[in-house]
């Protein structure tokens, strides 16, 4: 099969590998999560978008989060889901960079929603007065497209130097296309790839953990030395969901970047990558709703309507 591949755009992947026994369950576990995320997550952009009151950049960029978690996990899933009850598991070379790029674009975009969001939480917090003229529409929509814009551009240049690259081989190691297993699939050599993944890693994982850390130490700070009830319950309220969901993925990415160091546990390195996508997608709208007063009251608001209805 190898030999016959090298020359065609048709991969083989190689999928979670169940028994016969186990991947029913898998499938059905994995499904229904997958399924209550999509409500979860559309469920909260929809709320946002028609409540008029929500409209604030704190909910707004919240929203980014939760479009991510559904691009995220739509193009992951459903073939992830598929490749457990099929026997063949085959994919074409473009639909693998595809499914790569948004899988990368997933993750790096996680980390700069979350950094824009953190620098919203200090303009609150530490600006008060000036924060309605700081966090304008336009500021939010710049905040946005700059988020985006930063993922995208850094793995589009992290795919583009895997896809120069020609194959020898035509076998996906992985539960799913990533970049590792698509310059894994050439003979020639991969340093520059290797050194541009450790860059891509480093900027993304610095900028995230250095501005979280640096707006973090500021709020505190503040609420420490002005020792005000209101600011300091306004502080823990905003600030305490954005930084559960910030640790809930950074703990998730280091664990999937560890587990590449220790291929004798393929099944697991290959369920935990699958968990990266979809553990943190399921419970930060669940989080964010639960944490957030405003946000929490209309969830509240709109179920006490349907039960007074029904």
């Amino acid at each position: 099969m190898e030999n016959i591949s090298y020359g065609s755009h048709i991969l083989t992947m190689q999928g979670l590998e169940l028994s016969e026994s186990t991947s029913y369950p898998v499938f059905f576990t994995l499904l229904f999560v997958y399924i209550a995320l999509l409500i979860t997550n559309i469920g909260v952009v929809v709320i946002i978008i028609a409540e008029r009151s929500l409209h604030e950049p704190m909910y707004l960029l919240f929203c980014n989060l939760s479009v991510n978690d559904i691009l995220g996990n739509t193009i992951l899933m459903p073939r992830v889901l598929l490749d457990i009850v099929s026997k063949e598991r085959f994919i074409s070379y473009g639909a693998c960079v595809t499914q790569a790029f948004f899988s990368h674009t997933y993750g790096s975009a996680s980390h700069t929603i979350l950094i824009i969001m953190a620098i919203d939480r200090y303009v609150a917090i530490c600006n008060p007065l000036r924060y309605s003229a700081i966090m304008t529409a336009k500021a939010v929509v710049t905040l946005s497209v700059s988020a985006w814009a930063f993922s995208v551009v850094l793995v589009g240049v992290l795919l583009s130097l895997t896809i120069r690259l020609s194959r020898c081989r035509s076998h996906i190691n992985h539960a799913f296309c990533d970049n590792a297993s698509l310059f894994k699939l050439s003979c020639e050599d991969v340093s520059i790839n290797n050194i541009y993944g450790l860059f891509y890693t480093v900027v993304l994982f610095s900028s995230s953990m250095g501005t979280v850390a640096v707006t973090y130490i500021r709020i505190a700070i503040i609420c420490l030395t002005k020792k005000n009830a209101e600011l300091n319950s306004k502080a823990i309220q905003t600030c305490a969901s954005h930084l559960v969901l910030y640790l809930i993925m950074l703990l998730t990415g280091y664990i999937v970047i560890i587990m590449h160091r220790f291929p004798e546990h393929q099944f697991l390195r290959k369920l935990i990558a699958i968990l990266f996508h979809v553990v943190p997608a399921h419970l930060n709208p669940i989080i964010y709703g639960l944490q957030t007063k405003q946000l929490r009251l209309k969830i509240w608001q709109i179920f006490s309507k349907k039960r007074i209805h029904s």
